[in-house]
């Protein structure tokens, strides 16, 4: 699971270039300012944090305002 949570938060980082919504501007500021690994692992542990508020809750994913 760790695993596809990288993988996934890579092809999202790399999908960031081109977008300008909260997380993807985020993501990048992050990538900016450490290594591109560390901001990763960190944009996989958001991702792993919203799932499993989602999942604990039994509700469906609402975006951010």
């Amino acid at each position: 699971m760790r695993m596809l949570l990288i993988h996934g938060a890579r092809a999202a980082l790399n999908a960031a270039k081109n977008k300008e919504d909260g997380r993807s501007r985020w993501a990048k500021s992050l990538a900016t300012r450490c290594n591109k690994n560390i901001a990763t692992v960190a944009l996989a542990n958001k991702n792993a944090r919203i799932a499993w508020s989602i999942l604990s809750r039994g509700e469906s994913y609402r975006k951010a305002a």
